[in-house]
């Protein structure tokens, strides 16, 4: 019977997981086939140091199941429809590491069914609500993967054109566009990683390209780049303090 109290530690761990802080770990992505290769189905990864297989499929950006990722999210109890505890919030960066290919049946897994997330940009032909007065300084923040500079689709556009919305509505007097880059080492998964310092200038650059030809006036524009970055508290990162540090900040001063 000692495979029963072995199976009874593991699932123990797994309802402990899903109620911890957040985690962060390296990882080959599995695919699960529920819809037998039909459409679609559910990408999980599996955290070596402790054993337990997360779903990782919530997140704006799949795994590429050629290359390695990076996962970082908060664990729940929501229905285990994929074969893993949920993490909701989630994020989950390719990484140049190269994995074999891992597939499995659907084995009683359902799925779940697509529902269209809450950050879906609206079409340009649709019209937005203008700021309204009295205009203040705010702060709007673009959130990135791990050492790219790609705005994620579902969920920066949604960031950006809640901060260009706004530009062109109040036509302010500065806009202050600062990139950051995760440079400090940290140690995930038995190895040691950091952003490179250029990533910092790289997304500052391209974010305020993005305004430029968006409407923005340019002469309005000043653009920083800073490393070492510190987590802060951005709306899109959802919590997530390590993914916050990877962003641009959007200051728009009256």
């Amino acid at each position: 019977m000692r495979w029963l109290a072995s199976f009874a530690l593991i699932a123990m761990a797994g309802e402990a997981t899903a109620q911890s802080a957040d985690v962060r770990f390296i990882a080959c992505p599995i695919f699960r086939d529920v819809d037998a290769g039909r459409k679609s189905g559910c990408w999980l990864a599996d955290d070596g140091a402790s054993g337990v297989r997360y779903d990782v499929g919530s997140g704006p950006v799949k795994p590429d199941w050629n290359h390695e990722v990076l996962v970082e999210g908060r664990a729940t109890d929501k229905p285990n429809a994929c074969g893993g505890v949920v993490l909701d919030p989630v994020r989950v960066s390719v990484l140049p590491g190269e994995c074999t290919r891992h597939a499995l049946p659907a084995e009683g897994f359902k799925g779940r069914p697509f529902v269209l997330p809450e950050r879906n940009v609206k079409p340009a032909n649709v019209a937005r609500s203008a700021p309204q007065p009295p205009f203040k300084e705010t702060s709007f923040y673009i959130l990135f993967d791990w050492n790219r500079d790609f705005l994620a689709y579902q969920l920066d556009d949604y960031l950006f054109d809640q901060a260009i919305t706004y530009i062109n509505g109040v036509k302010p007097k500065k806009i202050v566009v600062t990139g950051y880059a995760a440079t400090t080492p940290a140690k995930v998964s038995g190895r040691s990683i950091a952003e490179t310092a250029d990533i910092a200038k790289a997304r500052a650059e391209k974010v305020t390209e993005a305004l430029k030809r968006m409407g923005a006036d340019p002469k309005t524009i000043t653009t920083n780049w800073k490393t070492a970055a510190a987590p802060a508290d951005a709306p899109g990162a959802d919590g997530l303090a390590e993914a916050s540090r990877r962003r641009v900040e959007i200051r728009v001063i009256p």
